[in-house]
């Protein structure tokens, strides 16, 4: 009675755990009576379909435990045994989703003979049927690209004017151009506070050489560069001395910010054999450059600027001006005392001085916006667009400078602040007497006139400076 028992509980185990073979092992092939077992290969092959159901069993197993509750699932039907002497119907062992036909899928509307209509006499329809050309162009739908939305037409039997699928068409491929463009100007394109890949990577070479110990975040952004802070670690060579913080000054990539900023560097001795109107990528890199010459030449001449500690492409790693990773204030966005504002303005003074007499050259774009207060003085940064005093708009740019800074330190009630035309003969040392604005802008163009004439005509500039360093003086 215990071993009856114990037969059947095992086999009630196998029917739990191995239903299809169970099922398959209790065929009435193999009980051997309603079929003739005296014949060799009735054996062989009943003995053979016995194996191939266990093994078709099995895959049923792995294709189960592989697709899950994946929609996109894969199918073994071609690795299973099939035999031309199985009788049985496999008919509920083949599920409909491992065929080609789907059931629950519309049909698509069949297509127009190549003599452009079907049926005879009053039912003939061609291909030009309102209703034909309808499900045709549901249809076409499905060729759109992926990321636009279709739906289900078919199974709907919508049915979409010329004019409707048309319009349908154009906004997909419009839509698609749209994402490609949009693509490709975030992969090749410093956006607003990010990097493009290619920075990036710059980026990571500088920490994991140990120049860098780490980036913390971005602390300016602008309409030509963004500037993230960090802290500075150790360099390669001993004679170098990296500061505990720095600036990175990342250019940006897009070329509509510059495509109007070339008059600053296709005019300037120094780059004009390299500038190239063909390739304006290269313009930004040389961008980069020029901002660090001229910071180089200011540390020189000991004007209060950020110290350049290394270029690479159109990143420059600086000093950073300020502290624990706060940024020093704008000169705009501080507020001075009377006596702090007059000593400002008169650093500002000194400073544009040395930087037209000893640096030879002219920030171009001098501002409040481009001034910082720090350690109770002012320090100069953004000279990227800065030339040299002989540049065909050098002094127009230098009676700009003198405009803002004479304007600013005016409304902040600097009485001693000199108007823009006195301060931009004393920065400059012309001695350009006009009444009014008007004649002494004239004076100034006719003055870069006569040096462009000189260049056509001798091939170099007029020297700005005489021997012993003190500004020329133009005589009419």
């Amino acid at each position: 009675m215990s071993e009856q028992l114990a037969k059947e509980l095992q086999l009630e185990e196998e029917r739990t755990a191995f239903p299809e073979v169970v099922a398959a092992a209790e065929g009435p092939f193999i009980t051997g009576e309603n079929i003739d077992t005296s014949s060799d290969l009735m054996l062989a092959q009943m003995l053979q379909m016995e194996f191939d159901r266990e093994y078709d069993a099995q895959l049923r197993r792995e294709e189960k435990k592989i697709n899950g509750d994946s929609k996109v699932s894969i199918s073994f039907e071609n690795y299973r045994k099939v035999h031309p002497y199985d009788s049985d119907s496999s008919e509920d062992e083949v599920d409909w989703q491992d065929t080609r036909h789907d059931p629950y899928r519309a049909d698509k509307p069949t297509t127009t003979p190549r003599r452009g209509f079907i049926g005879k006499g009053k039912d003939i329809t061609t291909k030009h049927d309102e209703v034909v050309c309808g499900r045709k162009n549901t249809a076409r739908m499905e060729n759109f690209a992926p990321e636009f939305q279709v739906g289900d037409g078919i199974g709907m039997d919508l049915k979409l004017s010329n004019q409707v699928f048309n319009a349908l068409k154009q906004h997909a491929y419009s839509e698609e151009r749209r994402s490609a463009r949009l693509h490709e100007k975030k992969e090749h394109s410093t956006a607003e506070k990010a990097v493009d890949p290619k920075t990036r990577l710059l980026l990571y070479k500088m920490v994991n050489s140990g120049m860098l110990e780490t980036i913390t975040g971005c602390i300016s952004t602008g309409k030509e560069s963004v500037v993230f802070h960090a802290y500075g670690g150790k360099s390669a060579t001993e004679d170098k001395v990296i500061p505990p913080e720095c600036a990175i000054k990342v250019f940006k990539t897009t070329l509509n910010e510059f495509k109007n900023r070339d008059k600053y560097i296709k005019d300037d001795y120094r780059f004009k054999d390299r500038f190239s109107k063909l390739n304006p990528r290269k313009i930004i890199r040389m961008w980069a450059e020029k901002e660090m010459h001229n910071l180089t030449r200011m540390q020189n001449a000991g004007i209060p600027c950020p110290e350049v500690v290394i270029l690479k492409k159109h990143v420059l790693v600086m000093s950073f001006i300020g502290q624990d990773q706060v940024p020093a204030p704008k000169l705009k966005d501080v507020t001075l005392s009377n006596e702090d504002m007059k000593k400002a303005y008169y650093q500002i003074l000194n400073m544009m001085q040395q930087l037209y007499r000893e640096c030879n050259l002219v920030h171009a774009d001098l501002s409040e916006y481009n001034m910082l207060w720090h350690d109770g003085k002012v320090w100069l940064i953004d000279v990227s667009q800065s030339v040299e005093p002989t540049h065909p708009h050098g002094l127009e740019f230098l009676f700009r400078d003198c405009r803002n800074v004479s304007q600013f330190f005016q409304k902040g009630g600097v009485a001693e602040a000199l108007n823009e035309r006195e301060l931009f003969n004393a920065v400059s040392g012309l001695n350009i007497t006009a009444d009014n604005e008007v004649d002494f802008q004239a004076e100034i163009e006719a003055l870069e006139k006569m040096n462009e004439d000189h260049v056509q005509n001798h091939g170099k500039k007029l020297s700005m400076f005489s021997s012993d360093g003190d500004p020329p003086i133009y005589d009419e």
